[in-house]
Formats: C-alpha cells, structure tokens, sequence
C-alpha cells in the first residue's frame, strides 16, 4: 500500500469514527430531553428552549475557539478569565458613555481578547512555554487586571445602553440573536478548517508538529493564530455575556475552563491534537449546557452538575484514547496485509 493510500485509508477511518462520536452526542441529547421532558413538561416549552439556547451560545463560541487550539495539541485555559475581563471593561465603558453603540463594544471586546490570545500565543509558540503553564498563568494575571479594575464595583443593565442589552435578549423572526452568532461562527470555521490548506494546516500540526515543520507548514505562526482566533472568540463571548446578563462583577465567567475544556473534548476533538471538528465541539457545549438545564428543572443538587461535566471530561478522553489505539491496530493490519 502507498503512503498517499495509506493516509487516506487514516483520515477516512478516523472521520467515521469521530462522525459517530458527533452522532452519538445527538443522540444522548435526545435521551436527556426525552427523560426531563416526561418528568417536567416545561422543560420543552418555548421559554424553556430558548433560554437552553441562549445560555449554550456563549459555550459553542468559547468551544469553537478552543477547538481550534486544542486540534493544534495546545490548550487554553484563559478563555473564561477573558471572558469576565471584556464584559467589566468593556460594559464599564458604555455604562459612562451611552454614545459608543454595539459596534464599539464589539471591536473592543474582540480586539481586548486578541491581545490576550496574542500573549499567550508569542509565549506559547515562539518562546516554546508549555500551553498548560502559560494559560494557567494568564488565567490568573487576567483575573488579577480585572479586579484591579472592578475595584469591588459592579456594572447594572440600567447603566447600559438598550442597544447593548437588545443585542443579548433580543431575536429575528423569533430567533434570539446570540444563538444565530454562534452558529455563523461555528459554521464560518468549520468551513475554513476543511476547505481550506492553512485551515487543514492546524490538523497537520496536532498530528504531528515535527512532521507538519518538514512539509513546509508554519507551524509557530499557525499555532500563533489559532491563540489568536481563539482570544478573539472569548473577547467576542465577554460582549455577549454583558449584553444577555447586563449585571457584572469582577469574577464573570469564572471556572468556565473546565466547561470550555469538557464541552471540546467531550465534542470528540482529540486532546491529543489532530482530530475533531468545531461542529463535534458546538454539540459538545450544548450537551453540557443542557444537563445543566436539567438538572435545575429535576431539582438536583447543583454539586451533581460538576461531577457530571467532570466525569463526561474523563470519559471523553479515555474514549479517545481507546478509539485512537483501535484505529492504530487497524491501520497495522492493513499495513501488514498489503505489505506481505
């Protein structure tokens, strides 16, 4: 068998594989509606939807972004502190100034969460820091600038312009705005990631970075972008995140990082790097955003919610673990075959 066949005969087989890991996402969350719905029958009410939606739009953005780290074998675990950094600073902003509209709000936050990312993306591939130690590191620089700034203050909807807050709780056509921004995003990305050979490059990379160096692949500036691409997300999601809730404090979207981390992995992208997609991702975050959603409708002590995620997390990696190991043991056979 040929190089070239053999590679497709992997990337076929572990596209298969990772299509039923996203199918089976669907399918528990079909399960997971079914049984609230027979227990609560508001839980499928229109209100009961749309709040799901909307509470799972800020999640799918920050997944998606963190996908795109996480298929480079990175990791970023400052996306929640940059999350709570952009809503107080930016809602901090307009709530002195009704004059500066959306769009205002919207570049800043997005350019506050590119800066970010850029940070940890100039650390993390030109000064060859290990992601996990940098990102917990800005983790905890980002929440220290954003209660030097908060100085214990608090930002109120009423100090808000009805723009801003239109933007979090409005809809067209009976569809909430923050949902259809997640979904373009999500699908602008896949898009990009598949169709495109700098998108392709990031799985390349994940794959294997020495190997993605001598084909010819950037790989310092792509993993810089994917850091990049991934800041801009978060800082997008902290605008959002001050116009669903309006009120904010210091710590917003604080401990979001297991949740960003379970809802990509338990999505089916590989923490190992190389494999996934932002859509696995999406599903994975309006999985978690619904067990959540559940667990209040059923009345469940909210400790479960955690133990839940993090038992999900440690199952979605062992699961890749062993998908990764069988579809290994396949390929050899294969190899073996045509070889003898």
């Amino acid at each position: 068998m040929s190089a070239v066949t053999a590679g497709r005969s992997a990337r076929g087989l572990v596209d298969l594989v990772f299509r039923a890991r996203e199918l089976s996402i669907v399918a528990a969350l079909a399960v997971l509606v079914a049984v609230t719905a027979s227990t609560n029958g508001n839980f499928l009410s229109g209100q009961g939807l749309t709040d799901i939606f909307l509470n799972a739009s800020i999640l799918v953005l920050l997944a998606v972004g963190q996908s795109v780290v996480v298929i480079t074998r990175n990791i970023d675990l400052s996306a929640g502190s940059v999350v709570g950094l952009v809503a107080f600073t930016v809602g901090d902003l307009l709530s002195a100034d009704h004059s500066r509209g959306v769009v205002f709000a919207v570049v800043l936050g997005v350019a506050i969460g590119a800066l970010c990312g850029m940070i940890n993306g100039l650390l993390v591939s030109f000064g060859r820091v290990p992601a996990l130690v940098v990102t917990l590191g800005t983790l905890y620089v980002i929440q220290g600038v954003d209660h030097y700034i908060a100085h214990g203050r608090q930002i109120n909807a009423v100090d808000l312009p009805p723009a801003l807050l239109s933007l979090g709780n409005g809809s067209v056509l009976g569809v909430p705005y923050l949902p259809i921004i997640a979904v373009v995003a999500m699908l602008a990305v896949g898009y990009y990631l598949r169709s495109y050979a700098s998108g392709r490059d990031f799985y390349a990379i994940g794959s294997s970075p020495e190997a993605a160096s001598l084909a010819g692949v950037p790989v310092r500036r792509r993993v810089m972008g994917a850091y990049l691409f991934s800041g801009a997300l978060a800082g997008l999601a902290g605008v959002l995140w001050l116009s669903r809730f309006g009120t904010v404090v210091a710590d917003a979207a604080n401990g979001w990082e297991l949740q960003v981390v379970s809802a990509v992995v338990v999505g089916g992208v590989a923490i190992t790097g190389g494999v996934g997609t932002v859509y696995g991702a999406a599903l994975g975050a309006l999985l978690l955003t619904t067990i959540t959603s559940a667990l209040v409708v059923l009345k469940v002590n909210p400790f479960w919610q955690q133990a839940i995620t993090g038992a999900l997390l440690l199952l979605a990696i062992s699961v890749d673990r062993l998908l990764a190991l069988r579809v290994a043991r396949v390929l050899r056979r294969r190899n073996s075959r045509h070889g003898s």
